[in-house]
């Protein structure tokens, strides 16, 4: 007959489960705290901070959400629209633009040997090593001289190619793990190199592409500083430089800022939701039978 449980041994093991819980409550309120604390300058119909240090707001007021967009200028032309189709446009363009040239890049990179691939590879590395601000002035004069000042064409190219370096490493670090004997047996079936990329390493490669597409999404989306510095008329504003709006030289319209902050995180949102089940998939799941 087997003896009763030892409830002595039992209930260190039972707290030793909930002690992670109880540590990471803490981490998780403070972490959260700014999140509410935007959310109730959104929803407080507010113009100035709220002194009250309560996260959640006190009453629900729509109005600053109504004032965002409904902005118009004084031509009378629907700024909030004009601005919310310049960033998607801006960063969709992008997203497409950088992710087929990092593709195609990358697995050049990771699949065969030429001359220059290594200084290539050292090249895009030694991009990332600066800060942004750097290229501000040699791109402002590149992008004067294409006349492209005040033209979505001419962010699409600048962020294009800032993304590219970054979305390429991280697809050639993927395609490396890819096992080579997939491509070979489809050659030897007769496939050539481009129905193998395009048929083989690309839907494999669904996960990393998801990932690299999202950061080249969101790069597109939040920047603000090219933005700000390539144009100059509201129309052409993307929302980055729209929110900045809401900040005087001498008072900050705070809750218009949050409800403004809070309608710009949703789209970036609803990518991350439509991108989830790549993003957590397996890497090369499906790609061998047996």
């Amino acid at each position: 007959m087997a003896s009763p449980p030892d409830l002595n041994s039992v209930a260190p093991k039972g707290f030793a489960a909930w002690l992670p819980h109880v540590l990471l409550v803490p981490v998780a309120v403070v972490t959260l705290y700014p999140v509410l604390y935007v959310v109730k300058l959104a929803f407080s119909g507010t113009a100035g901070a709220s002194s009250s240090p309560s996260p959640f707001p006190e009453r629900l007021d729509f109005s600053a959400f109504s004032q965002v967009v409904a902005t118009t200028d004084s031509s009378g032309n629907w700024l909030f629209g004009y601005q919310l189709f310049n960033s998607l446009a801006v960063s969709a363009v992008t997203t497409v633009v950088g992710i087929s040239l990092a593709c195609t890049a990358a697995y050049a990179f990771a699949r065969f040997d030429f001359a220059g691939r290594r200084a290539g590879l050292l090249g895009f590395l030694a991009t990332q090593m600066f800060p942004g601000i750097l290229t501000l002035i040699p791109l402002y004069v590149l992008i004067q001289k294409l006349n492209l000042l005040d033209s979505l064409w001419g962010l699409v190219l600048v962020y294009s190619t800032t993304t590219i370096p970054f979305c390429t490493w991280t697809l050639k670090g993927y395609f490396d793990t890819l096992p080579k004997e997939i491509e070979e047996s489809a050659i030897v079936d007769g496939a050539t190199r481009l129905q193998i990329f395009l048929r083989i390493i690309l839907p494999l490669s669904a996960p990393a592409i998801a990932v690299t597409a999202l950061f080249s999404f969101m790069s597109a989306w939040n920047e603000f500083v090219l933005a700000y510095t390539f144009l100059s008329k509201e129309v052409a504003y993307t929302m980055p430089v729209m929110i900045r709006g809401y900040v005087g030289e001498k008072d900050v319209q705070w809750s218009l800022f949050a409800a403004s902050s809070l309608i710009v995180s949703l789209p970036v949102m609803a990518l991350f939701y439509a991108l989830e089940k790549h993003l957590v998939g397996g890497l090369t799941s499906g790609g061998v039978k047996g």
